[in-house]
């Protein structure tokens, strides 16, 4: 997410290569029948499986490494994003035996950031890349996480070698958490340096204030102000003032919570996505994640209606009948949508060249997990209910939609792993989300399942 309706980049951005709509005809191959034997108490245990498989796809590329986010269907080879990664280490952290791979991943942002191949500020990069392939242009990229030379294998054949704040939020996030479980003072000093190029790269006395979104890879200045990374930021700044003792950090979580608080729209009890120019509100689209995530962060009774707003304005339901709909026959899956726009994309058009045409009722499943914990995480009278119906739309969804994808060329264990979304949809914002297994809609539903709440500061 970020201030602008089309971003330069963006940590979720998928650039559409390889990507068929007869591959994604094949992407929700379950049926019914395959989910037989299956259970409810069985799903965290089969999502940890898909994130161990994701972690371990390139074996003979060195034992530092990062989890690739999108089975291999989805044409982004073995990138590894940031985000992704960063809350891969705060899902399994919600599992005793997931401790040790989260240290090894937390250990593996810590090297991204002291061998980027520029640049020795703190900074991570949006993506990396974590095993060899053959690009489209039929260039190899030979290495894995650690290039030859020792630095980091950033991923510049996409193009993701910018920095957001939110990507850097939460990795900070993660570092700080696991400076939390394990006391080692390796992972506090890396999420100093995050939040310290944070309020060094971005900090803004524009008059909306905040933090402003980051750099692009030529290390140029992005304008927009985001709502959802200050909002990361609040989370970020809280764990810091914790951990470390330091009143900065509280002033700092002020700034970006004063930022969040200004983008409230009393009047129909939701957030807006931020500013263009640091003077004006963007009004449209209204995002999802800027409903639930403000809630996990702020915990403000004030604001909690928009949470209320994201399960009503932005509700779905995917079935095999609608336009463009990739679900299989038999199946529907309800949760929300990415943003208002997504609900108005125009279903005759493509989301991008080479991508397919969206289905406007496609659940965002990612979004549909974090509004489940947040629901639990406020607890009014009903809330967990329509958190656990929303959680077991994202079971189903691990159960039966996906079939046959891989990772590194390596089949997945059965029926791991949640979809990004169940069908095509246009995310509003420049990009969209496909039904390709992903660890950043998995590692969601885990935090979800856990009621673990990761902006907690």
């Amino acid at each position: 997410m970020n201030g602008s309706p089309r971003p330069p980049f963006s940590r979720r951005t998928l650039m559409g290569a390889g990507l068929g709509v007869a591959v994604l005809a094949a992407a929700g191959t379950g049926t019914a029948q395959a989910a037989q034997g299956t259970s409810a108490a069985s799903a965290p245990r089969r999502a940890r499986a898909f994130l161990a498989a994701a972690m371990d796809a390139y074996p003979d590329h060195g034992t530092i490494r990062l989890t690739q986010s999108y089975t291999d269907q989805a044409g982004l080879f073995s990138t590894a994003f940031t985000y992704d990664n960063a809350l891969a280490v705060l899902a399994h952290l919600t599992s005793p035996a997931g401790e040790s791979r989260a240290v090894a991943l937390g250990d593996a942002l810590l090297y991204a950031q002291a061998h980027d191949p520029v640049y020795g500020d703190g900074r991570l990069r949006q993506a990396y890349n974590v095993g060899p392939y053959t690009f489209y242009d039929g260039s190899p990229q030979p290495d894995g996480f650690v290039r030859a030379d020792g630095t980091a294998n950033v991923g510049s054949q996409f193009g993701f070698t910018g920095t957001a704040v939110g990507d850097m939020a939460w990795a900070g996030i993660a570092l700080a958490a696991l400076a939390g479980r394990t006391g080692e003072r390796r992972f506090l000093t890396g999420a100093v340096r995050v939040g310290e190029w944070i309020e060094r790269v971005a900090r803004t006395d524009e008059p909306l204030g905040g933090y402003k979104f980051g750099v692009d890879g030529a290390d140029r200045k992005l304008p927009f102000t985001s709502t959802e990374h200050n909002t990361d930021l609040v989370g970020l700044f809280g764990r810091l003032a914790r951990l470390t003792g330091d009143p900065v950090w509280r002033e700092r979580r002020a700034r970006a919570r004063a930022f969040v608080e200004k983008m409230w729209e009393p009047s129909g009890g939701f957030f807006y996505t931020g500013t263009n120019d640091g003077v004006t509100i963007n009004r449209s689209p209204v995002p999802e994640d800027t409903q639930t995530w403000t809630h996990l962060a702020l915990a403000s009774p004030a604001h909690s209606r928009s949470l209320d707003w994201a399960a009503s304005e932005l509700a779905v339901l995917d079935t095999a009948d609608r336009p463009n709909s990739t679900v299989p026959s038999g199946q529907s899956y309800a949760g929300v949508t990415f943003s208002s726009a997504s609900l108005l994309a125009n279903e005759g058009a493509r989301i991008a060249d080479g991508q397919p045409r969206p289905d406007r009722n496609g659940v965002w499943f990612e979004g549909t997990a974090h509004l489940a914990l947040a629901l639990r995480h406020r607890g009014h009278a009903g809330d967990e209910k329509r958190a656990r119906r929303l959680l077991g739309s994202v079971e189903r969804a691990q159960d039966l939609l996906g079939g046959a994808q891989t990772v590194g060329g390596a089949a997945l264990p059965t029926r791991s792993g949640v979809v990004s979304a169940s069908s095509p949809l246009d995310t509003g914002f420049g990009f969209g989300y496909y039904p390709y297994r992903h660890t950043g809609a998995t590692a969601w539903y885990l935090l979800a399942a856990a009621r673990a709440n990761p902006l907690r500061g």
